[in-house]
């Protein structure tokens, strides 16, 4: 039987198992651990890192209940107020320009009723788009999606390309990934089988992260290469604090600001009105942040 503590056991796992296999991958950071408790219930483990090729890293860990706000009840369409909540988020941001950001979320909600869905993602937001790494990461993601359904491919990677989309630029924070929100079993699906598609989701995050660091940890950079990451940044930023509805419903549940707040890189920049010559490598980047693009045919 999946219970709410196994999922909450299993997520501490994974964190575990993610920060090991990271600070090898880094070659010289170690995870500093943050333990916090809410004050309406339950807490979480914090952990940061900034090393060799990790320039700013998190990966959180948290499980909390009690009482949702009215806003988030009626946004939920929930009758009870009480929940509980457990999951395992990742942000990481690379040194290296030519390394892309990643983020990863998985994530379990409960409510009194019965009530329960899963959800999460994994999703990649390159400096420089190379076409390649993109059909390698999406078919990576397609890999894990058929293991448990070969609808869910199409159905989550085009739920990213709309979730992760910047309105008021006009453009995709990244190359996308895969994007799900309340899996629950009054489906054909049960309980278990949604599960399972988590655990698959979570344990892909390593191999599939660990191409891109070794294939690009150790390349040169220029200054133009640096600042153009920081200016891809901002853009992460932007899209984290005006539109993500995680940070949204984290900061109005009491949720631990600085855990929150942790996806932000260390260092972006905004140059006012910066254009981009068309041909240029970070031109070709910008005319590749669109929804809908089939990877799999480039």
């Amino acid at each position: 039987m999946v219970t709410k503590e196994a999922i909450r056991t299993w997520f501490m796992g994974l964190q575990d198992d993610i920060c090991a296999s990271l600070e090898i991958l880094d070659g010289e950071g170690e995870f500093q651990e943050d333990l916090w408790q809410r004050d309406g219930g339950g807490g979480g483990r914090s952990r940061s890192i900034s090393g060799r090729r990790i320039e700013k890293g998190g990966v959180n860990f948290s499980a909390v209940e009690g009482i949702l706000p009215d806003k988030i009840k009626s946004k939920l369409q929930l009758d009870n107020g009480d929940f509980f909540a457990t999951g395992v988020s990742i942000v990481l941001h690379p040194h290296n320009p030519h390394v892309p950001i990643i983020h990863m979320n998985v994530r379990y909600f409960e409510a009194d009723g019965g009530k329960y869905w899963f959800g999460g993602g994994i999703d990649l937001t390159p400096h420089y788009v190379v076409d390649e790494d993109a059909q390698f990461f999406h078919q990576s993601l397609k890999d894990v999606c058929d293991a448990s359904d070969e609808s869910f491919s199409p159905k989550f990677k085009e739920w990213a390309d709309n979730y992760f989309f910047i309105k008021h630029r006009g453009e995709t924070r990244g190359v996308g990934g895969i994007f799900f929100d309340r899996l629950h079993s009054n489906t054909e699906k049960g309980k278990e089988h949604y599960w399972e598609f988590v655990q698959r989701v979570g344990e892909a995050f390593v191999p599939i992260y660990s191409n891109f660091v070794e294939n690009y940890g150790k390349a040169s950079f220029t200054e133009k290469e640096k600042e153009w990451q920081y200016h891809r940044r901002s853009r992460y930023v932007e899209f984290n604090l005006v539109w993500d509805a995680g940070t949204k419903f984290g900061l109005e549940t009491g949720g631990r600001t600085e855990s929150i707040l942790m996806s932000m890189p260390p260092m972006a920049k905004w140059e006012y009105n910066k254009s981009v010559e068309p041909d240029s490598a970070e031109g070709i980047t910008q005319s590749k942040l669109k929804k809908g693009v089939d990877w799999y045919l480039l």
